[in-house]
């Protein structure tokens, strides 16, 4: 299928190979989707270079969307900067001429910590990046959506973290639950402008970042490996693994399709039964 040919994708936090953002942009450049990677592009406080995408990592990312047929635009942005969001999707506009989809992906979640030991910057820097990184992006597409007047789809990847809470991750589980009234209240303003906003809620994904947890966790939880961690994941859930990122993706897919139309301030479980609030 090809139900995005002509249709235009910005997802951010897409820069870094093997994460939920690339996966998102690949199943949406099999279905025709011209792709526009983003993501930070150097380091910055809190945000070293195994953490974002860089621009090497950026552009690897696009080639390898490019071998699959779709065209690609690269922009960097800093999504705690309404400034660079605007200008990302100004971005993408000039490159392809339309905006009609944007995911709001870009996250932090390796800030794992006691709550007693997480400092003020860190959670400024969670909530930066996860919530306020949300709120500017959705403004900046939402802007050139009405502009545009042909409606169109805003996604937010939150997490199971938005409806239940975690230990060591008081920033990370907050600015989740923050993201899924974000969607609420702006499903209710956009709507009528034919603009749908929705939460995609996946449970662990094992990406970069997800290993960096899974590292964590085990060691938390009093595991003696990894994969004895990552066994009692699979035990524990009613489909016997772990999320993959193509689950996401493939919801992201629907949500963005017209058999969506009619659903919007959604926060979709896609934890494989794990979670079902």
């Amino acid at each position: 299928m090809r139900r995005f040919e002509g249709k235009t994708i910005v997802v951010t936090g897409s820069g870094r190979e093997k994460g939920l953002g690339q996966a998102i942009l690949q199943r949406f450049a099999d279905e025709g989707a011209n792709c526009v990677v983003s993501d930070l592009g150097r380091p910055a406080e809190h945000m070293g270079a195994g953490d974002i995408g860089t621009t090497d990592e950026m552009e690897a990312v696009a080639a390898e969307l490019r071998a699959r047929g779709a065209q690609v635009a690269v922009i960097p942005c800093d999504v705690r900067s309404e400034e660079s969001c605007e200008a990302l999707a100004a971005g993408a506009i000039q490159a392809f001429g339309s905006l009609d989809i944007w995911v709001n992906n870009a996250g932090i979640g390796y800030i794992m910590k006691p709550l007693l030991d997480t400092s003020a910057s860190e959670w400024e820097a969670v909530i930066g990046v996860n919530l306020t990184g949300a709120f500017y992006g959705t403004k900046a597409a939402a802007r050139a959506m009405i502009a545009a007047g042909k409606g169109g789809r805003v996604i937010n990847i939150a997490s199971q973290a938005a409806k239940s809470g975690f230990p060591h991750m008081a920033p990370y589980t907050a600015s989740k639950h923050g993201m899924v009234g974000l969607t609420r209240s702006n499903a209710i303003e956009l709507g009528q402008h034919g603009i749908t906003v929705n939460a995609v809620c996946p449970n662990h994904v094992t990406t970069g970042l997800g290993a960096r947890q899974n590292e964590y966790f085990s060691k938390l939880l009093g595991f003696d490996t990894v994969a004895a961690y990552l066994e009692n994941m699979k035990r524990k859930n009613p489909m016997g693994r772990p999320g993959l990122g193509s689950d996401t993706a493939a919801a992201c897919a629907w949500l963005a399709s017209d058999d969506a139309i009619y659903v919007t301030g959604e926060a979709l479980n896609v934890s494989g039964g794990e979670e079902m609030h």
